[in-house]
């Protein structure tokens, strides 16, 4: 009997975070993906959201800059596919109250449309996304994303969906909230420790048989990933189904608590670059994590919304 062909197709997508906007270009069969081609920038459109709950005019201008240079690069590099983008957004634009007006502003500069993402969209583009680069497996998964403004934790088998929560805890929240100072106090991080353990709290198991392997995607994963592996730029083949461990974790939090978001961003340039003010945040809620689900490490995958939007279309 002959096996079927499945056409594949070239498609791009594009994830609006609180903290990055992150191009993905790719050829897919709408089960597994090639990718051609990824960037990123950190234009940080949900800066002060948490307490304002309006998007500024810099933060959305800084993101209508990154996405008409991602569509000169499509332009360039793949003519045609600039007009045919998934575009999406997360929890920053979700959030405020002002969405709609920065919505039709990019549509109006862009003539692309964006999807706001619900939260159960967001673990399910997640979810299908992180799995999509990993080996196969028909066991349980739980996906942890940890965003700029929330952090999703989805619960799966094989490519489904079982559960999912979307918490109101992440790195420029937590920074924000909690870490205002550049080199934030024992009892600061403390309290950013304490809000991420009782957030977690809220949080439902399946009940399913067997074991359960957790699987970290997102900047605060992969760029602690590419600097334990001493890699010099972005390579998610090399990073993708590797481990990041707790101990690894913790000297990073105990080191950047130490040290000013400029230093660490001169030191780590290629990874920390409008990273280093939200870092730590984002490592003491990995952190709290691992200790919740008690583990000592981490599945790294470089999937993610961009991933998930493509196998979702």
């Amino acid at each position: 009997m002959t096996t079927p062909v499945t056409a594949t197709r070239l498609a791009a997508s594009i994830d609006i975070g609180t903290n990055s906007v992150l191009l993905l270009v790719a050829e897919t069969d709408g089960r597994t993906i090639r990718v051609l081609d990824e960037k990123q920038a950190v234009p940080r459109l949900g800066r002060g959201v948490d307490k304002s709950r309006k998007l500024h005019p810099d933060s959305m201008e800084r993101v209508l800059r990154v996405l008409k240079d991602y569509k000169t690069f499509l332009e360039n590099s793949y003519p045609g596919l600039e007009h045919k983008v998934t575009v999406a957004a997360t929890s920053a634009a979700r959030d405020a109250s002002n969405r709609a007006d920065f919505m039709q502003m990019i549509k109006e500069e862009t003539g692309w449309e964006i999807r706001l993402l619900s939260g159960e969209e967001e673990a399910q583009f997640t979810y299908r996304g992180a799995v999509s680069v990993l080996p196969p497996s028909e066991g349980t998964r739980c996906v942890l994303d940890i965003g700029g403004g929330s952090t999703e934790i989805a619960f799966g088998k094989g490519q489904n969906l079982l559960s999912y929560i979307s918490l109101d805890i992440g790195s420029v929240r937590f920074s924000e909230r909690y870490l205002k100072t550049d080199l934030p106090k024992p009892e600061d991080i403390n309290r950013a420790r304490k809000a991420a353990r009782e957030a977690l709290l809220d949080v439902t198991v399946p009940a399913v048989a067997g074991s359960t392997q957790a699987v970290g995607v997102a900047g605060t994963v992969t760029s602690i990933a590419s600097i334990k592996a001493g890699h010099d730029k972005y390579l998610p083949e090399k990073l993708n189904n590797s481990t990041l461990d707790a101990e690894t974790i913790q000297a990073f939090i105990r080191d950047f608590s130490c040290m000013p978001a400029e230093q660490i961003e001169k030191k780590y340039p290629v990874f920390m670059k409008g990273r280093g003010d939200v870092i730590t945040g984002g490592l003491i809620i990995l952190q709290e994590f691992l200790s919740w689900q008690n583990l000592d490490g981490i599945t790294v995958s470089t999937g993610g919304i961009r991933h998930g939007a493509l196998l979702s279309e």
